[in-house]
């Protein structure tokens, strides 16, 4: 009779990796959705982006997904490579458009 918890010490390793990688892409998602979602619209379209709506869909539905897809960590990579393309990448823009710098 096993009890559920006769794990291989690998297996003990694989666990805490999937924590930590799921941990880590729900915090740079949730900050990147946060963050999108208190920009006004027409900052994406001056920056040239993808619009403000299809940002929060990708955030929201690649952070829906990390939560309800365990033990498969290409959900919450992708996740995490969306979200710090937004906060790399356009969050810059945004910040440079709202503090009216402009692009140089």
């Amino acid at each position: 009779m096993t009890t559920g918890l006769d794990l291989l010490p690998y297996q003990y390793v694989v666990i805490w990796i999937d924590i930590i990688v799921m941990l880590l892409a729900v915090g740079i998602q949730a900050v990147a959705l946060i963050h999108c979602l208190t920009q006004r619209g027409p900052a994406f379209q001056a920056l040239g982006t993808l619009p403000k709506g299809a940002w929060a869909g990708i955030l929201a539905v690649l952070l829906v997904l990390s939560f309800l897809i365990r033990g498969y960590l290409l959900i919450p990579m992708v996740g995490i490579a969306a979200g710090l393309i937004y906060m790399l990448d356009v969050r810059p823009g945004l910040k440079d458009i709202s503090d009216g710098k402009g692009f140089w």
